[in-house]
Parts: structure tokens; sequence; C-alpha cells
């Protein structure tokens, strides 16, 4: 319904700080009403607040209709309605999908199924959860199987219903739908709460497809900067419990040997070298210098994802990548120690592939390479034989990536400078600090003695 019956009031300035920085900040808030209900924008500048108000003097002079539900001008009111949080999100996955890995689709995809359930205008001929969450993630958030036409008949009937129910920007950009949308990414579908880093992943990806509302001019601002919102804190340190020292290392590896001798090469490198998993599959013959006697090198070039064929432009359930947070073309040194050396060699004679440029392949693997789902089970068994049951009911190298941490942290603890073992780890010095800090051990006792030593007063001179 649309109404005459306005006034707008003059701009209201709020002192206060930034949530993320801490540092005094001022918004601006532009107050108005529409027959008798109260509205209300908050701006980071008053310039932009100003704009604002100018518009809806002008539309008010002008003899334009407002609209009771959205509060705004009939011409603003459509432009904000025209737009639906399904239709932004869809366009969203189409803008970023060229230049995204097929990792990077499918954490948007996911970001984007979980919060749209709580951005619903209506649970009015709602599709059953399980239904719901199918068609958004596997058609509506994939740009690739959207391409090909109309969507499958056993979702065809609940893309049409989010076509038609999700909120407008307007309903969107309120408080009440974003704290809602917020809580939504804190809980997994069986209920129970999101480990921190997740929740951090899925709000970023929320957080970007209104900056690019806004960029669209959908909205004037982004509507979660003013939103006071405390997400769950992200436990980023390594927890010391998973980290096995080198009898236990030694004795996992034998029991991958001894069950699958495929792949004690493969854990070896992830031990001995800290390398990702991604980054042993890609991992080359000719990037590999192994001597008879003493330290080899590895010369890593890539990394190789794990990712379902419908997110991959080539349709294959790998992808190539570049190295983690590195050019396509960068290139990253690690010292291969002679018990890692020793373990290569023997792998290259006995067990790699004669005429294929990769160092290690899945016995069972139908695609040739090693699968995330062939490593994990030959890990489970040697952890099920190499430790003891009270040592297997605690985080102690729960996954694979324990081993990474484990080689990181003895590196550390050894002594390797940080700027040095950041270089071989692929870190940056301050992420590899805040994340290993509770990792090394026996600093304490070396600070504790340099701090005694300065503190004793000096010894008088003799006299000549």
């Amino acid at each position: 319904m649309s109404t005459y019956d306005v006034r707008i009031w003059a701009i209201r300035e709020f002192k206060g700080k930034d949530p993320r920085t801490g540092k005094a900040r001022s918004t601006f808030r532009v107050r108005w009403e529409v027959a008798g209900r109260e509205f209300g924008r908050t701006f980071k500048t008053r310039a932009m607040a100003e704009s604002f108000r100018s518009q809806l003097i002008v539309a008010q002079r002008e003899g334009t209709a407002y609209d009771e539900a959205s509060g705004l001008p009939g011409p603003m009111a459509r432009r904000l309605n025209a737009r639906s949080w399904y239709q932004l999100a869809v366009e969203f996955v189409d803008m970023k999908w060229p230049r995204a890995a097929a990792k990077q689709r499918m954490s948007i995809a996911d970001a984007l199924t979980t919060v749209t359930p709580a951005l619903i205008a209506t649970h009015r001929g709602m599709p059953a959860p399980d239904v719901l969450r199918k068609a958004l993630y596997t058609w509506s958030f994939n740009k690739a199987r959207r391409d090909e036409g109309t969507p499958p008949l056993d979702i065809a009937s609940a893309v049409r219903w989010l076509e038609a129910n999700t909120m407008s920007m307007s309903e969107l950009a309120e408080p009440p739908a974003l704290r809602k949308a917020l809580d939504r990414l804190t809980v997994l579908i069986n209920g129970s709460a999101a480990a921190a880093n997740t929740v951090g992943r899925k709000r970023a990806v929320f957080y970007s497809v209104l900056k690019y509302a806004v960029e669209l001019r959908y909205l004037d601002a982004h509507p979660m900067d003013f939103v006071q919102w405390t997400a769950p804190k992200s436990e980023e340190e390594v927890d010391p419990k998973v980290v096995v020292n080198p009898t236990q290392a030694r004795g996992l590896l034998a029991a991958v040997r001894e069950r699958d001798p495929d792949l004690e090469g493969f854990f070896a490198c992830m031990y001995f070298a800290a390398l990702r998993p991604s980054e042993v599959i890609h991992l080359r013959d000719d990037e590999c210098e192994l001597p008879k006697d003493g330290w080899g090198w590895l010369r890593l070039s890539g990394s190789t994802q794990q990712v379902g064929e419908d997110w991959s432009d080539s349709g294959d359930g790998r992808e190539d990548r570049e190295l983690k947070h590195r050019s396509k073309s960068a290139t990253r040194q690690v010292p291969a120690c002679p018990d890692l050396v020793a373990i290569l060699r023997r792998h290259r004679e006995e067990r790699r592939r004669s005429g294929s440029p990769r160092m290690f392949y899945a016995r069972r693997a139908t695609a040739g390479s090693v699968t995330k789902s062939s490593y994990l089970r030959a890990w489970r068994q040697a952890r099920e034989s190499a430790l003891t049951e009270a040592q297997r009911a605690t985080p102690l190298a729960r996954r694979p990536y324990d081993l990474r941490h484990a080689a990181v942290s003895l590196w550390l603890n050894a002594g390797v400078p940080a700027t040095q073992v950041a270089q071989w780890a692929g870190h940056s010095v301050h992420v590899l600090l805040k994340v290993y800090a509770s990792c090394i051990d026996g600093q304490d006792a070396v600070a504790r003695k340099r701090i005694e030593n300065a503190l004793k007063p000096d010894e008088p001179e003799e006299p000549k």
C-alpha cells in the first residue's frame, strides 16, 4: 500500500567504537515516519546520510507516494524489492564462478546453502529441509549445473518455491533478519555447534554477498556494519595433544608400511618435510632430489585439490592448483632429511609406477592418483595398529594433517629460526608463530636463564 503521510526528521549522530578495531567512530542515522511507522537507515559518514535524506525530501516535495512496507518512495521501493535474496545469491555465484577454484566454489555454495533457510519470507508450502538443501547446493548455487538447463524433477518444485519466497532486499537489510542469518551460521545440520573456523568462513561469504549488493546499488550501505554480533572465537593455535614425537611417528609409518606400503612415503613427506596432503599428491618424481647419502631436496611446484566433478571446469574430480597463498609460477624448496630420502628412494625403486610423472598412486585408486578416502582409510588403520587404546582415545595424530603439525613443531623446538621454518612450511612468520605458539616447548628455561644472567650485578674490578 502507498501513502503520502510522511515526516522526515533531522539526522542523528551516534558516537561509539568500531566493534572490530575498538577505535572511536561516529555513525549517522536518517529517521523518517511513514503512515505513523518509524523507519531508519544508518550510514558511516554524514555525507552519505545527507545524500539519502535529500532523496527522501525530494520525493516528498514532488508528491511521490511512499511504500508503507519498506518506508521508501515508490520508485526506490520497487528497485529494492525487485531483487530477492535468492536472486542476489545466484548473481553472486555467477560473478565469482569464472575466477574461483573448484574448492572455493564448493565453499561458497556451502555457506549460501546454510544461510538461505534463515532468509525465507514465508514458510507456507516450504519443501522439506533436505530437499531444500539439495536444490540450493547441487543446482541453485552451481552455475555449471544451471547452465545445463532446467533443474532435475526431484528438486524442480523446490527451486521454483525458492525463487518466489526469499526475503526482498529491504527485508534483508533489517537487523532482525541479519541476526537470524548470522545465528544460523553457528549451527550444523544436526543441530550441534559449528566450529569457529567454519563460522568465520561462512560469515565471510555472507558478508561478501551483501557487499556485492552495495556495489550493484541494491543497498546504500553494508547492513552488517551496523549489527552488533560476535562470532565464536577461533582456535587458531595447534593443540599440542595432536603432535606425535619422533618415536610415535616412526611407529605410525611402520604400521603404514606393513598394511599399505604404497603410502609409506606419502605420510613420510608430511612428517619429515611438513608437506600438506595436496602437495604430496601433486609431487612429481623429477621434483625429488634424492642422493644416496645425506640430505636431499623436494622442489614443490603446486598442489592437487580433491574436488567434486560438478565443481571443476574439466569435470575431473581433481584440480591442479598453485601452492597455497602463492602465485601460479611460485615454487618452494623443502629439505629432505636422510630418513625421508631413504624412504623415497625405496618407494621410487619398488612402488612408483613407471612412465608416470607423479610419485604416489594408491593401489586401489581407480583414478590413478592418491584419493582422500584412500589415505584417510590407511591412516585410520595405521593408528589402530600403532597406538595404544589410551592413545587412540586422545586427539593424538587423529588426522594425517597432524603429521605436518608435528614436523613444524619439531623444527621450531630444535631451534631452527622461525623465518626458515616459515619458508620451508609455506607460512608467513606471523601465522607460523600464532598457530604453533603452544607447541614450542623448552624455550622458557633458556629465556629465564638469560634474564637471570642479565640481572646479575656487575663484578667489581680487581685493583691494579
